[in-house]
């Protein structure tokens, strides 16, 4: 009984040592939807340093900045002695990432693809960083959910679906994006799913040939003030005949985060609102 109390008291101590660890950590998270994931596992309090737009939740707000889309202050992000730097390989700029490998810096890497992909990647975080039961629950949900949301639309009527990703120059997106993957779990077919492009420039005059059912606007936070496309001068549209229009939340939908499911959520509602 004695070599068991030892025993357990060891690992005890293992344990603690390990959670220590991770809550010391000073972690540097260059892309929004890194710090929601990094808040959703319980290491909100790890982050000392964010790039622009890592607005959520409005902990967020307090972390100072090292950059944005444009680039990575690296002088600023050294000042901030991280042990940690996890980047965004696809978001961030190759040069500033390169830079910072030489540098020697601890760097983990998120490249997420897939809307299935918010799991895996909550659960490499969270093993890269200790956190790994919090990370499994977070991520268990978020499967189970998005599965649920899948299921509750699988036998829907297929609807005809234009997504205005921005107004000048017009551009929308096609199946290799997440946007669609999202639209397809609403049963929602996109009109410009097989463009060579991901993220094509096109005119009015490709969308009157789509001939879509509804036309889904994202809302964008913008500095500038967006031009506004009056689509009921092409009353040939169907969508545009029927008034078939919807405002989804951009920040939902465009980043790789659990509230992504809250904006597949939101966007199924008003598509079946048209069925």
């Amino acid at each position: 009984m004695k070599k068991i109390i030892q025993i357990c008291t060891l690992v005890s101590l293992l344990l603690a040592c390990f959670s220590s660890v991770a809550k010391e950590q000073r972690i540097v998270a260059l892309a929004p939807h890194i710090v929601e994931m990094l808040f959703d596992i319980g290491l909100g309090e790890n982050i000392v340093g964010t790039v622009e737009y890592a607005d959520y939740p409005e902990a967020a707000l307090t972390i100072p900045r090292v950059g944005g889309y444009h680039g990575i202050q690296i002088e600023k992000l050294l000042a901030l002695k991280p042990d940690l730097v996890i980047v965004w390989q696809s978001g961030n700029k190759t040069s500033d990432i390169e830079q910072m490998e030489k540098m020697g810096l601890n760097i983990i890497y998120s490249l997420p693809h897939n809307i299935e992909d918010v799991a895996s990647e909550l659960r490499h975080l969270g093993k890269a960083i200790g956190h790994e039961a919090q990370a499994e629950v977070v991520a268990n949900s978020y499967t189970k959910k998005l599965e649920k949301l899948r299921q509750d639309h699988v036998n829907t009527k297929p609807m005809k679906v234009f997504y205005q990703l921005w107004p000048e120059p017009m551009r929308t997106i096609n199946k290799e994006t997440i946007i669609n993957q999202m639209i397809e779990v609403c049963q929602g077919q996109n009109v410009f799913a097989s463009n060579p492009t991901p993220y094509p420039q096109i005119g009015i005059e490709n969308v009157i040939v789509a001939q879509p059912e509804i036309i889904i606007y994202p809302d964008e936070k913008s500095a500038i003030e967006l031009p506004i496309i009056d689509w009921r001068k092409w009353p040939e549209i169907p969508a545009v005949k029927h008034n078939r229009f919807i405002h989804v939340n951009a920040d939902l939908l465009h980043r790789f985060s659990t509230r992504m499911l809250e904006g597949i959520e939101d966007m199924c509602e008003k598509i079946d609102e048209f069925r």
